[in-house]
């Protein structure tokens, strides 16, 4: 909201007529006119529904991971409602191939779960936005036009919304985005659901926020073309940063207690400069590795805040945060921490994997993941870890 009055000018009233919502709550604002106040289930609900119903299909040989994947990349993202519709579905992105027999027990599975969430009324995230969609088809919309900021997160229910928000009118969706933060979402096709962005899209070259020493390094994480589904292309060679910097630091230490004190030391350093410890942020893989953020920055003599998905940084305290939530920070000095092996690529996730062929998606998501933790700083930035450190670091170190 900060920024709206720069983008209107002298156009104050403009502002009146723009919501600045996440898609969450313009599903819940569109569904709710409809419908009523819904219902969702959370995480741990479907979770239950889905180790229930696994329980009552004897055989099937399939973990729980792999369920719970198919059930939110495949059968939830798409609303199936028929086994017909399963059974001829595009897994895009899933790369187990599955045979009929396969197919028709995960149905059994993915039937049961279904049964029990309309028992109770439940209702999931991506139902909400199907229902919403079908709801505009109905009766209009609310909104005229969508700007959408981190496109390439976009699910498939959200852009269901999406292009029903927009009627298919050439001006009614504006996307932003940047392939190589794709980090959540499992990838698929746009044109499938009538959103059609090839040969009217254009990609941005200037980089203002961040070092062309910190923008070189992490660009080595990423391939030099990345790709969708529709076949849409974005080039990465040829952006240019509007400043220089520092090279970015690789520090790697023994254990978890000198880890500590090389970032604690690098943080007395960039106080010393006269950067604000509100101006420093420091990411970790997951909540598992916040405690030893925690200690570096204790170690440095200053407070920190750990933010959620509604906290923001705050005057005087260095920001802590998974780098999940790092997605749309800036900070002038940044320390990615605890990228160790088993670390960063999630060894959990590694070994969650049902099909070789599905940890390709696993280690490309991993490595966007850190590429957005690393250009969430502008001028200074360390990467840091304890032996043996992650082999990710390899490809940072290479130019």
């Amino acid at each position: 909201m900060q920024k709206i009055g720069r983008l209107v000018g002298n156009e104050p009233a403009i502002a009146t007529r723009i919501d600045i919502l996440p898609i969450l709550e313009v599903g819940k604002r569109v569904y709710t006119q409809s419908h009523g106040e819904p219902r969702l289930a959370d995480d741990a609900t479907v979770k239950r529904l889905i180790r229930e119903a696994a329980a009552a299909v004897p055989d099937h040989r399939f973990t729980e991971a792999f369920l719970l994947a198919e059930w939110s990349d495949v059968v939830d993202a798409w609303q199936l409602g028929t086994w017909e519709q399963y059974r001829d579905v595009a897994r895009l992105g899933r790369k187990t191939r599955l045979s009929e027999k396969q197919r028709q027990s995960l149905w059994a599975i993915f039937e049961k779960v279904r049964t029990g969430l309309a028992k109770d009324n439940w209702l999931t995230k991506a139902g909400l936005f199907f229902h919403a969609a079908a709801a505009i088809g109905k009766t209009g919309s609310p909104f005229q036009f969508a700007v959408v900021d981190e496109s390439q997160d976009v699910s498939v229910a959200q852009l269901r919304l999406l292009a029903a928000i927009g009627g298919g009118r050439p001006d009614g969706l504006f996307f932003t985005g940047d392939l190589g933060q794709r980090i959540f979402q499992t990838p698929f096709s746009w044109n499938s659901l009538g959103v059609n962005i090839r040969g009217r899209s254009h990609t941005l070259r200037i980089n203002y926020r961040t070092s062309h020493q910190i923008r070189r390094q992490a660009d080595r994480l990423l391939p030099s073309d990345l790709a969708d589904v529709d076949g849409h292309t974005e080039h990465r060679r040829g952006t240019v940063s509007v400043f220089n910097g520092p090279d970015p630091q690789i520090a790697v230490a023994k254990s978890p207690g000198d880890e500590a004190s090389l970032i604690a030391a690098w943080i007395r350093e960039r106080l010393a400069q006269g950067i604000r410890p509100e101006e420093i942020g420091v990411f970790v893989r997951s909540s598992d590795q916040l405690s030893r953020a925690e200690r570096a920055i204790r170690t440095a003599g200053c407070e920190s805040v750990q933010l959620d998905s509604g906290a923001e940084p705050t005057g005087g305290k260095v920001s802590i945060a998974t780098m999940h939530l790092a997605k749309g920070l800036e900070y002038r000095a940044v320390v990615v921490a605890a990228v160790d092996e088993g670390v960063v690529p999630l060894e959990s996730r590694i070994e969650s994997v049902a099909d070789e062929a599905d940890l390709e998606e696993v280690y490309t998501t991993e490595r966007h993941l850190l590429y957005v933790a690393c250009t969430r700083a502008r001028d200074y930035l360390v990467i840091s870890g304890t032996e043996p450190a992650s082999e990710f670091l390899e490809d940072f170190r290479q130019g």
